[in-house]
């Protein structure tokens, strides 16, 4: 799954290092732990079925994402996470290693990643992490920015 993401990254003119990890990457708090970093720079990528369509929805690791807000940007009737399976049929990648990059999906990058020069997103298992700059992320994938935050 690595070299998938890899070469995917390599595709998009990206120039990253998919990093495989003793420990586990799975939750945002492990992620945060093997790399060192604060959970907001962990940049999750979580699948949603907008009225029957997957999408993949980037976010700080630092907050759950809103499914009203996910419903809004893209106008639609009904917005909600994937089942484990429908994530994989839908990206090729279990729960916990979905990258943001790869799958040909669109993309909802949440807003408060570019509070950050550089984010850690999954590398295509739960053992793998890449570090990017935002900016360069949302352009090759042609992302639309949104406020995806859940309130507190």
């Amino acid at each position: 799954m690595r070299e998938k993401v890899r070469d995917a990254a390599r595709e998009l003119g990206l120039d990253v290092t998919v990093r495989s990890l003793e420990q586990s990457t799975k939750t945002v708090r492990d992620a945060a732990v093997a790399v060192g970093c604060d959970e907001a720079m962990i940049a999750k990528s979580i699948v949603f079925v907008c009225d029957g369509d997957p999408v993949v929805c980037v976010t700080s690791g630092a907050h759950r994402v809103d499914q009203e807000r996910v419903a809004i940007a893209l106008d639609c009737a009904e917005a909600r996470p994937a089942a484990p399976d429908e994530v994989r049929a839908a990206t090729g990648y279990p729960v916990g290693g979905v990258p943001p990059i790869g799958h040909g999906l669109p993309v909802l990058f949440d807003e408060a990643l570019l509070r950050h020069e550089r984010i850690w997103a999954a590398g295509g298992d739960s053992n793998s992490l890449f570090e990017v700059d935002p900016r360069d992320l949302i352009q090759c994938v042609s992302a639309e920015v949104v406020p995806l935050g859940a309130s507190t």
